[in-house]
């Protein structure tokens, strides 16, 4: 059985893909608005019901590499509502 540890790796792309629609919405929004600010943090307590159900602990690194992941699947989100529009 892998340790918690190994589930890393899964859990950030789990955190990236869960954020890409969020972002998508997110780019489509005046930029500090409710809105925004909604599709920003609407996926905060998905994240943390990922986190704990994998067992990955709030360690310094792991928290480095989950808000990467959150922040790459909200960027990504918007390079893909971009994309799409100029289309």
């Amino acid at each position: 059985m892998l340790s918690p540890e190994n589930h890393l790796p899964v859990l950030a792309l789990s955190v990236a893909l869960v954020n890409v629609p969020f972002g998508y919405w997110r780019a489509g929004t005046k930029k500090l608005t409710l809105p925004w600010f909604v599709a920003v943090h609407a996926p905060v307590p998905i994240v943390v019901v990922l986190r704990l159900a994998s067992g990955v602990t709030w360690r310094l690194s792991a928290f480095g590499v989950l808000a990467g992941a959150f922040f790459t699947g909200q960027y990504a989100g918007g390079v893909l509502r971009r994309w799409r529009e100029a289309r």
